[in-house]
């Protein structure tokens, strides 16, 4: 019979228990994400409505449609420049980043390299049975220790890092949707502000007429001076109105210089094209409801967030148990002590190594640990209620646009006839008042009538594009122009990599998983680890 040695045979049991502790990494605890019942509506509201066509679109350039190259160039200054768009940008690069710890944590957690020389001296008033009580040593050795991931712990914080990465991914797609509706909403609040100042101004040269006449009517002595005083009363209150309307505009125009990323007073150039508002198209083709849960980025962002909590319940779970981790370490070691020289360090007789498994396990703290499962899976929770909530949102922003867009296209028509009306009232109670056929009140009623009706006219077609804007907001269009480019611009690409090492991580989009890119929804199946990154 042969027998082994020592360490051949501890060797052996080693191999033995590795293989039984690998067998049982295909452990995962805690829940796999799944996404969460939300109620849906079938249809839109409007969608009979000739104006509303179900039909679906992505909408990639929706400002493309209204054909005004003012919008179009605001937009694409906003995407280069605007800061909080960058800041999303960083997150990204941030979260991509963290993914990359997190997928660390997956292979040996420790690994040390060491060595060094020290001048020792015992005591002389211990007696050693030493030749002298100084003497050198020297050490080189490298340990490691890996803990197995045999509950999915790791793995679990891999997948909830993942789905944090893919919801910084669309947190930026959120922002930038948020973006371009805010530029192509403030465009049209300042185009109608500037129409809003016209027809102000056309009104008050009308109504400074009227007043000429009514003072050559008093001063000829056919009037008395009330209809004077009432002339310079309407004439002052439409020319109040003019200040007003400028502090509106020029705090529209502040707000969009902030969304370019540029001081206020730099958009004199960018404006100079037509102050007409934009015309909206005839029609908007809406889908149907259940595509905003691909479509929109805000909702895809609240699901991952879901995701990534979901694992943290895993992740906590894995407490419970036991962790079995591998230990090695090897060295040598020598001193100048008797016949010993510090040379001997490359030899093999300094030869020193242990190896081995290890266990921990937390066995006391079991209320505590159980408690954090529940923090998680609470929070777990909230996020799916969170995502349910954002699923209703989205439909009643759009609903809420497509109703504007389409009620205020009856309201223009409306309007249109009011004011034709009102332009032949003012016309024949002119006529009448220098006949004497009718009194100043007539005029001065007219002149109301007039300028209310143009004033409302002029709010109701910036209305129209308003609410387009914010039915294409609310599908989630615009965020798709992302798609190829890098999330920061070259510039903070240059600074960041001159201050810090990144590889190729600036640019995240061409580094992804290719299943991970442009998902709507987070994958059932947990993301494989991967390679470390360097």
């Amino acid at each position: 019979m042969q027998y082994r040695t020592g360490g051949t045979y501890l060797l052996r049991k080693a191999e033995i228990l590795i293989v039984a502790l690998v067998l049982l990494a295909g452990c995962m605890l805690g829940p796999n994400y799944k996404r969460p019942p939300a109620p849906v509506a079938a249809k839109w509201t409007e969608v009979g409505n000739s104006a509303v066509e179900p039909d679906r679109q992505e909408y990639r350039d929706w400002w493309t449609l209204f054909n005004d190259p003012d919008l179009t160039g605001l937009i694409q200054v906003a995407y280069r420049q605007n800061l909080t768009l960058l800041t999303a940008g960083v997150r990204v690069l941030e979260a991509r980043a963290q993914l990359g710890i997190a997928i660390g944590e997956f292979y040996p957690q420790q690994q040390l390299l060491s060595a060094g020389v020290s001048y020792n001296r015992i005591p002389i008033s211990i007696p050693y049975n030493i030749i002298k009580n100084t003497y050198w040593t020297d050490q080189f050795g490298a340990q490691a220790s890996w803990e197995l991931d045999l509950w999915g712990k790791i793995r679990r914080g891999i997948e909830s890092a993942d789905s944090a990465f893919l919801a910084s991914v669309a947190n930026y797609d959120d922002v930038l949707v948020t973006l371009t509706g805010d530029v192509a909403s403030t465009y049209v609040q300042i185009r109608t502000l500037e129409q809003q100042i016209a027809i102000a101004r056309q009104n008050t040269v009308r109504q400074r007429t009227a007043y000429k006449i009514a003072l050559a009517k008093f001063q000829g002595g056919a009037t008395s001076k009330r209809d004077v005083y009432q002339a310079e009363n309407i004439l002052g209150a439409t020319e109040a109105t003019i200040p007003q309307l400028n502090i509106q505009l020029a705090q529209s125009q502040n707000a969009l210089s902030v969304l370019l990323g540029m001081p206020p007073g730099q958009l004199a150039q960018m404006l100079a094209g037509s102050s007409d508002i934009p015309t909206a198209p005839a029609e908007v083709a809406a889908g149907i409801p259940s595509d905003l849960l691909m479509r929109r980025p805000d909702i895809r962002k609240a699901e991952l967030d879901a995701a990534a909590q979901c694992a943290q319940i895993g992740f906590a779970k894995a407490d419970l148990l036991p962790t079995f981790s591998l230990f090695g370490s090897v060295g040598t070691i020598s001193s100048n002590i008797g016949s010993a020289s510090l040379a001997d360090v490359f030899t093999a007789k300094s030869l020193a190594y242990s190896v081995g498994p290890t266990l921990q396990w937390n066995i006391l703290n079991y209320g505590q640990i159980t408690n954090n499962v529940r923090v998680q899976d609470a929070r777990f929770q909230e996020l799916q209620i969170t995502y349910q909530n954002a699923v209703l949102k989205a439909q009643q922003e759009v609903e809420d646009g497509l109703v504007v867009f389409v009620e205020s296209r009856n309201q223009v028509l409306f309007l249109k006839e009011s004011v034709a009306a009102a332009e032949g009232a003012l016309r024949i109670a002119l006529i009448q008042y220098r006949q004497g056929i009718a009194d100043f009140t007539t005029v001065l009623t007219a002149e109301q009538n007039l300028y209310s009706a143009q004033n409302n006219l002029a709010v109701a077609k910036g209305n129209i594009p308003l609410g387009l804007i914010a039915t294409y907001r609310a599908l989630g269009g615009g965020w798709q122009i992302r798609e190829g480019r890098d999330f920061v611009p070259a510039e903070t690409r240059d600074t960041m990599a001159k201050r810090t090492y990144w590889g190729g991580l600036l640019s995240p989009d061409k580094e992804l998983r290719p299943k991970a890119v442009g998902l709507p929804a987070p994958s059932d199946v947990s993301p494989a680890p991967g390679l470390p990154e360097w």
